[in-house]
C-alpha cells in the first residue's frame, strides 16, 4: 500500500486549500456560529466546483470515473481545519446525493443531481428517528402502497440542512413487518404536502432538524431502486462515509494543535515561551502523534474503499471510531494549553471544543463502531 498520495490527489488537496484560505476563512468564524442553512455557502461551494467533486460530469459534476473515498477524505479534512461550517455542508451533500447516485435511475439523476453539483439545491439523509438512532432497522417511518403513489407517515430527528433541504432521501418501511429487509428509500421534495420540520439547535451550531411527515403522497416514481432496497442503500452509503468522518476528525484535530503550537511559541510565563516547558512539549507531541497514527488509519481506509477491499468496512469502522476519538482528546489538549483563553466564548479553539463532540455520536456512535469491528473480528475467525 502507497500511502504517498498521487500527483493528482496532491493536486486538489492544494486547491482546496486555496479556496479554504481565499474564499472561505474570511467568513469562517461569522459562518461557523449560524444554526441556519447557510445560501451564501452553499454558492461559495458550488461556484468553486468543490461540490461537483461529489457527483459524474454526466449530471453536472465534475466526477469521472468511479467515486473515490478518498477525494472525499482529502476535501473534508482540509475544509475541516478551515472552516467547520463549509466541511459539514459539503459532506452533507455528498450523503445525500450518493443514494440517488447508487440506486437511483436517469431520470432520477437528472433531475436531482445536477442542481446539488452547482448548489443551488441541498439534499437531506433522512435515516435517524427519535425511536431509532443505533438501530436503524426499528424504523417506525411508514410508506404505505395507495394506487400509484406511496403515502408516508412518521417523525425523523437530527437530519442535517432540515428542514430547509429541496431534495429529501427518507427511508422508510414499505413492509413493517419484514424488518430492515421492508425498508426502501423514497426522495421527498420539500413542496410536498404533509411534510413538515422544524430546526433543532445543537452543541455546536449546525443547520440541523426535525422532519415530519403527515400522509405525505410521494409518486412511485421517486422510489429509489427496488422496494426493499433501503437498507442497502443506507449502509452502502454509511460505508462510504464513515472514513470521511475521520477525516473531518483529522482537520479539527490540526487545526487545534496549530493554534496550541502558535500559543505556546507566544505565551510567556516565569520569564519564558511555555514552549519551553517539558509538560506543554510533551502535550504537543503526544497530540502530534495521535494525529499522525489516525490519518494512516482513515487514509487506509479509504484506500482500501477505492481498491474493493472485502474488509472495508472493519477499516471504515477502526477510522472513525480512532480519529474522532482522537480529536476529543486533542482538541482538550489545546483547551489546557490556552488556559483560560481556552474557555472563552468564541474563541477558536473552543469552537473546536464544540464541534469535535458531535462526530463521535453521528453516522453510527463510537461504541457502534466496536461492534461492527468485532463482528467483523469474530466473522473471520
Amino acid at each position: 500500500m502507497n500511502f504517498r498520495l498521487s500527483p493528482d490527489d496532491e493536486a486538489l488537496k492544494a486547491r482546496v486549500a486555496r479556496v479554504a484560505e481565499t474564499r472561505l476563512r474570511p467568513h469562517a468564524e461569522s459562518w461557523g456560529e449560524r444554526d441556519e442553512l447557510n445560501w451564501e455557502l452553499a454558492k461559495a461551494l458550488g461556484d468553486e466546483g468543490l461540490f461537483g467533486l461529489l457527483f459524474p460530469t454526466d449530471y453536472g459534476g465534475a466526477l469521472s470515473g468511479r467515486f473515490r473515498a478518498t477525494t472525499l477524505c482529502l476535501v473534508r479534512e482540509e475544509l475541516a481545519r478551515t472552516c467547520v461550517a463549509a466541511e459539514e455542508l459539503f459532506a452533507v451533500q455528498g450523503l445525500g446525493g450518493y443514494p440517488i447516485l447508487l440506486a437511483g435511475n436517469d431520470t432520477q439523476k437528472r433531475r436531482y443531481l445536477p442542481p446539488l453539483a452547482r448548489g443551488e439545491q441541498v439534499p437531506t439523509f433522512a435515516l435517524t428517528e427519535p425511536g431509532a438512532g443505533s438501530d436503524p432497522a426499528a424504523l417506525s417511518t411508514v410508506a404505505r402502497r395507495d394506487g400509484g403513489d406511496y403515502v408516508l407517515s412518521g417523525t425523523k430527528c437530527f437530519i442535517s440542512n432540515a428542514p430547509e433541504a429541496q431534495t429529501n432521501v427518507v427511508f422508510a418501511s414499505t413492509e413493517p413487518q419484514a424488518g430492515r429487509r421492508g425498508l426502501s428509500a423514497l426522495i421527498v421534495e420539500r413542496d410536498t404536502p404533509g411534510l413538515g420540520g422544524r430546526p433543532m439547535h445543537t452543541l455546536a451550531p449546525h443547520a440541523i432538524g426535525e422532519l415530519t411527515f403527515e400522509d405525505c403522497r410521494v409518486p412511485r416514481s421517486h422510489l429509489l431502486g427496488e422496494e426493499g432496497d433501503g437498507w442497502r442503500i443506507a449502509m452502502e452509503t454509511l460505508d462510504l462515509f464513515r472514513a470521511s468522518v475521520g477525516a473531518q476528525a483529522l482537520g479539527l484535530a490540526q487545526a487545534a494543535l496549530a493554534l496550541s503550537i502558535e500559543y505556546a511559541r507566544e505565551r510567556r510565563q516565569f520569564g519564558q515561551p511555555i514552549a519551553s516547558y517539558q509538560a506543554i512539549q510533551f502535550k504537543l507531541a503526544d497530540m502530534a502523534t495521535e494525529l499522525e497514527a489516525a490519518r494512516l488509519l482513515v487514509y487506509s481506509a479509504a484506500w482500501e474503499w477505492d481498491h474493493g477491499s472485502k474488509s472495508s468496512p472493519a477499516a471504515s469502522s477502526m477510522a472513525k471510531l480512532y480519529a474522532t476519538e482522537m480529536a476529543g482528546r486533542v482538541v482538550d489538549q489545546a483547551v489546557q494549553i490556552h488556559g483560560g483563553l481556552g474557555v472563552l466564548r468564541g474563541h477558536p479553539v473552543e469552537r473546536l471544543y464544540r464541534e469535535a463532540r458531535a462526530p463521535r455520536i453521528y453516522e453510527g456512535t463510537s461504541e457502534i463502531q466496536r461492534l461492527i469491528i468485532a463482528r467483523e473480528l469474530l466473522r473471520n475467525l
